[in-house]
Formats: C-alpha cells, sequence, structure tokens
C-alpha cells in the first residue's frame, strides 16, 4: 500500500461515520409533550357565619382573705382565755371574745372616776332643783342610770347658760369626759371577732404578758375572700364587670363564680400587668380555702358581627384565604383580639364565605381548592 493510500483510508471511514450518525439523528422522532394539569388542594374549610362573640381573658391567682386583721395589744396585762382557744386554725364566730387582757386596774380607775362624778352631780343636783326645776327630773334621771359596771350614757343637752355654768363649776362636764375615755381604754382590754373567721397566727399563748404595741396575732375573715390576678394591659379595656367570673382550681375539685369588684390603677413593671381583683360568691357547694391558686376566666366585652378563627389559619396576622369559585382567594382582614390559640375577627368577611381554617403551605391566590367536611371536633384550637 502506498503511503497516499494510509492517509486517504481513515479519512473515507471518518466521514462516513459521521454521515450514518447525522442519518440516525434525523430519523429519531420528537417524543410527545405531556398536558400539564394543576393539582386541586383540599382544605378544611367552614362556612362564616357572624354573630356577637364576647371576649375572654384568662389570669390566675391565689385566694386570699379580703379582711385579714391583726390584732395589737393597746395596753399592758396578763393574757387571758376568751371564749374560745386562741390557736392558729381555730374557727370563730362573730361576736366571740377571742381574748382578754387581765382589766382588773383598768376596772378599778374607771370606778374612782365614775364615782367622782357621781359626788359632782349630787352636788349640783340641789342648785338645779331650786333654780330650774323644769330640767330637774331629765338629770335626776341621768344620776339614777349612772351605775357602776354599766357603760355610762351621754350627758343631757342644754341650751341653759346657768346650768352650764353649774355643771363647769362642779366639775361635771371634765369627769364625764374623763370617765368616757377610761371606758374606752377598758374595752381595748378586750378583743371581739368582727366577723366569721378563723386564727392564721398566735404569736402569744394565755398567760403571757402583753404590752403595748405587741401583736398578739392574726385573723382573717373567711366569709370575704377574693382572687388576685395580672392582668395585661391591653386585656383591661375589655373587662365587663357586669357579668360573673368562672373560677377552677387544680388544686381542690369544684366550679365556683365571683364578681370583679376593683381593677388596680398602677402598672407592674416587670410584667406590665395591672392587678385585678375577683371576690368569691357566698353559698357555694364547694368550700375555698385561703391560698388556694385558681384560674380565673373573666368575661369581656361583646364584639358584635365578628368571627373566631384558630390562629393557625391567620396569614402575617392579617390575611385568610378563602375558597370561591373552586380557586383560593388571599383576603385582607381586621383582627380585635387574639385569645389562647384564636383570633376574633371583626371586619373583613361576609357570611356565607367559605374560610380556609387549617394552616396551610406552597400555596398562592388563584390555585385550585375545594373543601373538605369539617367536623365540630377538627375545629377545636390545639
Amino acid at each position: 500500500m502506498s503511503n497516499k493510500s494510509k492517509f486517504i483510508l481513515p479519512a473515507v471511514i471518518l466521514i462516513a461515520g459521521y454521515a450514518i450518525m447525522w442519518l440516525f439523528f434525523n430519523l429519531k422522532s420528537d417524543p410527545p409533550k405531556r398536558n400539564t394539569t394543576q393539582r386541586t388542594k383540599i382544605v378544611e374549610t367552614d362556612i362564616v357565619n357572624l354573630a356577637g362573640i364576647p371576649a375572654k381573658i384568662v389570669a390566675y391567682g391565689r385566694a386570699a382573705s379580703a379582711q385579714p386583721v391583726q390584732l395589737y395589744s393597746e395596753v399592758s396585762g396578763i393574757l387571758m382565755e376568751g371564749g374560745l382557744p386562741f390557736q392558729p386554725a381555730q374557727s370563730f364566730k362573730k361576736g366571740d371574745l377571742l381574748l382578754k387582757i387581765d382589766d382588773r386596774q383598768s376596772t378599778l380607775t374607771l370606778n374612782s372616776t365614775k364615782s367622782d362624778l357621781l359626788t359632782a352631780l349630787a352636788t349640783v343636783l340641789p342648785e338645779i332643783k331650786v333654780d330650774f326645776p323644769e330640767e330637774y327630773q331629765v338629770w335626776q334621771k341621768y344620776f339614777d342610770n349612772c351605775k357602776f359596771g354599766v357603760k355610762l350614757e351621754e350627758l343631757p343637752r342644754t341650751d341653759n347658760q346657768k346650768i352650764k355654768l353649774f355643771l363647769s363649776r362642779f366639775n361635771v362636764y371634765k369627769l364625764y369626759f374623763a370617765v368616757r375615755d377610761l371606758e374606752i381604754r377598758l374595752a381595748k382590754h378586750y378583743f371581739y371577732a368582727p366577723f366569721n373567721g378563723s386564727i392564721v397566727i398566735a404569736n402569744l399563748r394565755v398567760g403571757s404578758t402583753a404590752r403595748n404595741g405587741t401583736l398578739l396575732g392574726e385573723i382573717i375573715n373567711l366569709e370575704k375572700l377574693e382572687v388576685e390576678v395580672p392582668v395585661s394591659i391591653q386585656d383591661i379595656q375589655w373587662i365587663d364587670k357586669s357579668n360573673p367570673v368562672r373560677l377552677k382550681s387544680s388544686e381542690i375539685t369544684g366550679d365556683w363564680t365571683g364578681k370583679v369588684t376593683r381593677v388596680g390603677s398602677a402598672i407592674d413593671n416587670r410584667t406590665q400587668s395591672i392587678q385585678v381583683f375577683i371576690e368569691i360568691d357566698k353559698n357555694q357547694d364547694f368550700p375555698v380555702f385561703d391560698g388556694v391558686f385558681f384560674e380565673a376566666t373573666i368575661p369581656g366585652r361583646r364584639i358584635n358581627n365578628a368571627y373566631i378563627l384558630p390562629h393557625r389559619a391567620l396569614y402575617n396576622e392579617e390575611y385568610v384565604y378563602l375558597i370561591s369559585d373552586g380557586k383560593l382567594e388571599y383576603r385582607e382582614i381586621e383582627v380585635a383580639r387574639s385569645e389562647n390559640g384564636s383570633v376574633i375577627i371583626s371586619s373583613g368577611l361576609n357570611i356565607g364565605d367559605t374560610l380556609v381554617i387549617e394552616a396551610m403551605q406552597g400555596v398562592y391566590a388563584g390555585m385550585p381548592a375545594r373543601s373538605k367536611t369539617t367536623s365540630a371536633e377538627s375545629r377545636v384550637v390545639k
């Protein structure tokens, strides 16, 4: 084989190969194009029915007596037993004698001063009888009613200046007010229950010496219990005092009602909340104990033409999805308030709208959609 043939043969083979490849490429037909269809989104929906929806505020706090009273001694003496044992957890009724302090010296001083008053009245009575016989019986009756061991009556009033002169000259006024002062001091030896309640602290026992200013103990009113709960500043404006508050506790069994009696005026800088006081109603089926932790559901003002929606179905805090003509529709709404995983919508929805009530991802306005059956149980906010 000549040198020229060595170069021509490979070139012919290469050209023939390219020609065959080009032929096969042109004979290959394009694959048929697939028709793309949009996927239909199946979602949970609800038919909008606008109604008046009351706001609801949930807060937590402990029950405490609305009337705790600390007993301080204003006199000195030996602590003596009253009508019942002065011990913690001891219950009592209104008017019971809780305890007393030895009053013998105070009683003697009172009787001595009252004796001086009687002496002064006995001296002035003859003067009144002679000069003012028409008023004598009034003063004689007052003298007769002045007895030891009996509270002094109020001194008869008179506009007669001469009688006043007689009374002043014989120190009747001075002794009268001295007796009244000693009666008040004597009463401080006795501690009577101002309400039905219980003793929570007893610092001293019978036989101990009480001094002026000594803290004897503490009592609470069990008929007037209240729950103090912190409420956020945003929720204060929604409270409706005219409706009852529902109370429940995980510590004891039962359900209770109460009413909002006071709303604080100072903001707690740490929690940005305001204290609200709820008085527990009396005569309920379940007893309440001081210190029990409660969950309070406070009724709020009613929002008219509103709809309640799970918070998960709200987008960017101001949009929702609806189904209209088989497609998703993006609509702006107005949220009146948020409550425990749900929101109350006050405007933007119409009666009969098909509203999506579940959270969705990867959707857009105009996307085909249809609703599936939604039971009442599936709408519970978790």
